[in-house]
């Protein structure tokens, strides 16, 4: 469906409400401005629509259609096709929700296919039409405000993602009877899950950023270059929450080792106290003729006493190396 078209020319917008993609075709090839389509979750048949308008490339709208694309930039004879990976973290599931957006970019022309939980364009066109000096500069204005608008929408993501990580720290540290293997491996995952949306969309910033794909005016560049900036901070960040995780994990793996260690120690230390009753007691019990302590009146309380004597060394022992 179309969320909103419209043309922006002289630095403002143009219409008041959208326009039907036929006659927004038309005013990009007009050369007055460019004009920016909106789309969400579009059909096979309304992208084959737009494409015919606006002579898309038929591999790039094959890829629009297909989605879970990684993040890229193709070049197809002068018209570009960028794939951007949009994300939102649940907290309370700890997950990362990812959508999709595809832009074609064009003499005249941005559009925007979001797919999925995308980021909401509603507030980067706002903010692009507050700055008529941005729109002049055409479809790459337009584009700038769109990667600006994913790209901070990145920052909540790694947010919650080190709020969990600190919790499960505080467990793994904190608390000796939780196992929260199964939260770091989960946590692991949706980092690195993140990390492969955001590391492969560092090469289309810098190209865009040194102007080595599309000639850029020196002031959007400028823009591009902030974008760019964010998207490798939050790369190193993911990367740093990346090696924590890991971290967390091994010392997780260390502590239930130790703790499986110490329950050894204990069973091994009362075994070794239990053995030694038992070794006297089953030496009286094996009922031959020639053991003079059987009519010694002494006897009895005399093994007793070894007993108890053996006992109290043995658990002393244990005790003074911290086994009991």
């Amino acid at each position: 469906m179309i969320v909103d078209c419209a043309q922006y020319s002289g630095g403002v917008r143009q219409d008041a409400g959208p326009l039907d993609v036929e006659t927004a075709a038309e005013r990009a090839r007009g050369g007055d401005g460019f004009v920016w389509l909106g789309l969400h979750e579009p059909s096979v048949g309304e992208l084959d629509r737009v494409g015919r308008a606006f002579g898309l490339h038929e591999l790039a709208l094959e890829d629009a259609s297909s989605k879970h694309q990684r993040p890229k930039l193709e070049d197809y004879d002068g018209s570009y096709f960028v794939v951007l990976k949009t994300a939102h973290y649940d907290d309370e599931r700890e997950e990362v929700d990812f959508g999709e957006i595809n832009l074609f970019l064009g003499r005249g022309y941005v559009i925007a296919v979001r797919h999925g939980r995308a980021s909401a364009l509603a507030l980067a066109r706002e903010r692009l039409e507050r700055r008529p000096d941005l729109v002049a500069v055409g479809p790459a204005a337009a584009a700038w405000a769109i990667l600006d608008k994913v790209v901070d929408d990145y920052e909540p993501v790694t947010a919650g993602i080190e709020n969990d990580i600190l919790e499960v720290e505080d467990e793994v540290f904190a608390t000796r009877d939780v196992d929260a293997t199964r939260r770091i491996y989960f946590l692991r995952r949706e980092v690195i899950e993140f990390h492969r949306a955001v590391q492969p969309l560092i090469g289309p910033l810098e190209a865009l950023e040194g102007g080595l794909v599309v000639e850029l005016d020196e002031q959007i560049r400028r823009y591009f270059r902030d974008v760019a900036d964010h998207a490798r901070r939050i790369d190193e960040q993911l990367q740093d929450q990346r090696e924590l995780l890991t971290g967390v994990l091994d010392s997780n793996l260390a502590l239930i080792t130790l703790r499986q260690n110490e329950v050894v120690r204990v069973i091994s230390a009362w075994a070794a106290i239990v053995a030694v009753p038992t070794f006297i007691a089953s030496v009286y019990g094996m009922n031959f003729e020639h053991m003079p302590e059987l009519r010694s009146e002494a006897g009895y309380p005399l093994a007793l006493l070894v007993m108890a004597v053996a006992v109290a060394v043995i658990y002393g022992f244990f005790k003074r190396i911290r086994w009991l």
